[in-house]
């Protein structure tokens, strides 16, 4: 069996936060930025509440079946609500999507090296 690559995106609004919650999310607002943005393990959060309330979570996770891919999107969803449970913000309209990277569409340079290689 092959090993899958999962990348899971958590969309959703902050919900009711606080003025000291707001003002906390400012002060991190840098280490959040979307121009830092990347999959990890452990989920990545980026938002602009300067902006507008939405966030993004991104979760890279695995498997070895196709079908792997929604456990993968229910532990990211659970492990976002469990990041902003614990840190008491409120959200709304949480969301996910995901993609099984081998099933992913080779790019120019991908598809070229694989001419090269002959695959």
């Amino acid at each position: 069996m092959s090993n899958r690559t999962f990348r899971v995106t958590v969309r959703g609004v902050f919900d009711s936060l606080t003025a000291e919650q707001r003002a906390e999310l400012l002060a991190h607002a840098d280490e959040h930025d979307v121009l830092r943005s990347a999959f990890t393990a452990e989920g990545h959060l980026t938002y602009d509440v300067a902006a507008r309330a939405a966030f993004t979570f991104r979760f890279l996770d695995s498997g070895e079946e196709e079908e792997d891919i929604l456990p993968a999107s229910e532990r990211a969803e659970a492990a976002a609500r469990a990041w902003l449970a614990e840190r008491g913000y409120g959200y709304k309209n949480l969301r996910s999507s995901a993609e099984d990277l081998s099933q992913a569409p080779l790019g120019k340079r991908q598809r070229r090296e694989a001419a090269k290689k002959g695959i």
